[in-house]
């Protein structure tokens, strides 16, 4: 087995249960606790006068917990649902379908809204503020814009990387939410929830371990508590315990720290290829056989957390966490 069982981006099958797992009402919601108190006030205040919601930014790395609360909004609201990835935005008239296809006080969710394309972003701007839309029609001199008026609707936009919002985008956002990661009490919690829902037995000290290895991320963690699953239905008699759930993630090759397989030979690339560092996320990318990106937002939020990793303006370093991590050699200057 390789990492990729692991990593914080959705496999193929594994959906049907990501979404079963996931809480539908906020009190459910485990750790965010700042974040969460906030959009309680604001959601009970929006309930009470009739109103939607403001719209909302969820910033912070992948599995924290965004797509959840926007799911949580909605059901807090008793209102519709419409769900978008940014990239599939393409042309201005899907934008106008999915706004004019909104009932009052719908909650519209666009994940990666960071990569919401300029023009659509052009429409977003008077739907946002005055709840209007502006067509053109016809072109050149004959050209003649028709407004139509949208129900009052609420946003919320997902991003991993706040840094590439437009700054106009950005501020029509009236409540503005980072994610962070969770503590491993919070995390084992999350792992008893899951449990109990998919009707797997798993004792207090494995919900531990498997909290304490999964990045402070509970998509990661209800990842592993399925593979573990598997392992303990089909070597042992079912229940899982400390022992069967070291067995598994030892298949798993996710270590103590919680670091995957790609994870190691990311450092271990960094320290033995390039000397340490800084290497050039392009270069370091392709070594990895692994999009810039895919690095970028899924693997090293993580290493940069525990200090095994820096990114300064020449490339990426590591550190010397990093190396007595993997067990390399300390660099010629004792520190990298």
């Amino acid at each position: 087995m390789t990492s990729q069982f692991l990593a914080p981006v959705l496999q193929e099958g594994d959906e049907e249960v990501e979404r079963s797992l996931r809480p539908r009402r906020l009190d459910e919601f485990v750790g965010q606790e700042r974040t969460k108190l906030q959009l309680e006030i604001a959601l009970e205040a929006a309930k009470a006068r009739g109103e939607a919601l403001d719209h909302v930014l969820l910033v912070g790395p992948p599995g924290l917990g965004k797509t959840t609360l926007a799911t949580i909004v909605r059901e807090e609201l008793g209102v519709g649902l419409r769900t978008v990835a940014g990239p599939a935005l393409e042309r201005k008239g899907d934008m106008a379908a999915i706004l004019t296809g909104l009932e009052a006080r719908d909650v519209l969710f666009i994940d990666e809204i960071h990569r919401v394309n300029p023009a659509i972003e052009e429409i977003l701007y008077p739907a946002l503020e005055d709840f209007r839309l502006d067509i053109i029609v016809g072109q050149g001199a004959g050209a003649r814009t028709l407004t139509l008026d949208l129900p009052h609707f609420t946003l919320v936009g997902a991003t991993t990387r706040t840094g590439l919002l437009t700054t106009p985008l950005r501020d029509r956002f009236g409540m503005t939410f980072r994610l962070g990661y969770y503590e491993p009490a919070e995390l084992s919690s999350i792992v008893a929830r899951s449990a109990r829902i998919l009707g797997v037995e798993v004792d207090e000290a494995a919900a531990d371990e498997i909290a304490g290895r999964a990045r402070g991320t509970p998509r990661v963690a209800n990842r592993i508590l399925r593979r573990v699953r598997d392992v303990a239905e089909v070597r042992h008699a079912g229940a899982v315990t400390l022992e069967i759930a070291r067995e598994a993630l030892g298949l798993l090759e996710v270590d103590e720290a919680g670091l995957e397989r790609t994870d190691r030979e990311l450092l271990s690339a960094v320290a033995d290829k390039f000397g340490g560092g800084p290497v050039g996320l392009s270069t370091l990318a392709v070594s990895l056989g692994e999009e810039p990106d895919t690095i970028e937002d899924v693997y090293e939020p993580y290493l940069l957390q525990l200090g095994f990793l820096q990114r300064t303006p020449r490339g990426r370093v590591i550190t010397a966490l990093g190396r007595a991590h993997i067990g390399a050699e300390p660099g010629s200057d004792g520190l990298f």
